[in-house]
């Protein structure tokens, strides 16, 4: 197929700067546009990132002599692409604005950001859970008068580490779920270099992410009605989120219990294994096979041996044991970057081009 032309809003933080190394050589996509702020515009891309680079991987030599655009010039970005990334830094009420006026040159929208994770008609998806809530994208198009033009969304970065664990395990019904996430510092835009004071630190706060923790898998393990999502009614979730000294990589120490008992571990294990979704039904480019992997050791997963887990879009989960209080508990870990962010969205945006949502304009 012919590549697709696609842009980055955000492009030279930390997100914009994952979609430009994923994209970089991708199948089906191609880099054709950066946007950032107004003081990285008119700067070879190459130039607007010089010591702020945050990647070990180095810059594409395809996007070096890129031109950025302000992102703010809307009609200038969204001409000559067929879709854009989203992972701009801007107030919540900002950023819905400025997606849905990119929305409405009829130029799709994946977005990492938060800002439309709550907006009936956008789906947020986890392509190997709910691939069936972008078919809300319809009655999206209704409200805003477009015939091509939409906003996608993926979900927090954290969640990943457990819900596709409760996925998997639908059939049991879990109905009460605690998890503390332990989550690295590349979450917020930063490494040791920027941030030292973590170096040996663990701060037991992160705004906003707790409610996300206990709020987004709801929605994604919710249904479709009259063109709306409906956020599921259970698990009820509880969530603490720590900052720990780690750069790539969020854990989760999750509890469950279940309405309808499993059988044994083994039982359960074997519904991790064998989990798998439309991604790999299609053989999506980021997909990874398998989507989910358990690690029998009894100290893993690890970040340092696990994070990268399928090029870091897979999900590895270990420690399953039977709790006192809960049914069951588990360590999950998700790479936050890469599944749980910039190759999430791509992910997703292979899903949409599979579905016909994107096509070249």
């Amino acid at each position: 197929m012919k590549k697709l032309k696609v842009g980055i809003l955000g492009g030279t933080g930390m997100v914009g700067q994952r979609f430009i190394q994923l994209l970089g050589e991708h199948p089906w996509f191609e880099v054709a546009t950066i946007a950032a702020s107004p003081s990285s515009a008119g700067r070879t891309y190459a130039e607007a990132v010089e010591g702020r680079w945050l990647l070990d991987e180095p810059i594409p030599v395809s996007v070096k002599d890129i031109a950025v655009k302000d992102a703010g010039d809307v009609r200038g970005v969204a001409e000559g692409v067929d879709m854009l990334f989203s992972a701009v830094n801007m107030p919540k009420e900002e950023i819905r604005k400025i997606e849905e006026e990119y929305a409405r040159t009829e130029t799709p929208v994946v977005s990492n950001n938060s800002a439309h994770r709550w907006t009936l008609d956008v789906p947020m998806v986890i392509p190997e859970i709910n691939p069936e809530h972008t078919c809300v994208i319809e009655a999206q198009r209704k409200r805003l008068g477009t015939a091509r033009g939409f906003i996608a969304v993926k979900p927090n970065c954290s969640i990943q580490s457990y819900t596709p664990a409760l996925a998997a395990w639908l059939e049991y019904e879990p109905c009460e779920v605690g998890a503390t996430t332990y989550q690295a510092i590349s979450g917020a835009g930063k490494n040791f270099d920027t941030w030292p004071e973590m170096a040996g630190n663990l701060i037991p706060f992160i705004s906003g992410e707790e409610e996300k923790s206990e709020r987004e898998p709801l929605k994604i393990l919710g249904r479709v009605e009259d063109g709306k999502i409906v956020p599921a009614e259970g698990p009820l979730i509880t969530c603490q989120c720590l900052r720990v000294p780690v750069l790539y990589g969020h854990t989760a120490a999750a509890f469950v219990k279940f309405r309808k008992k499993p059988g044994s571990k083994e039982e359960l294990v074997a519904k991790l294994r064998s989990f798998s979704g439309e991604p790999q039904k299609l053989g999506l480019p980021s997909a990874p096979t398998p989507f989910i992997q358990y690690l029998e050791e009894e100290d893993r997963p690890q970040v340092a041996k696990d994070v990268n887990y399928e090029r870091g879009m897979g999900v590895s989960i270990g420690r399953l044991r039977r709790d006192t209080v809960y049914d069951w508990k588990f360590v999950g870990l998700s790479h936050n970057t890469l599944r749980g962010a910039a190759g999430g969205a791509v992910e997703c945006a292979e899903l949409l081009v599979s579905q016909g949502y994107i096509a070249a304009k």
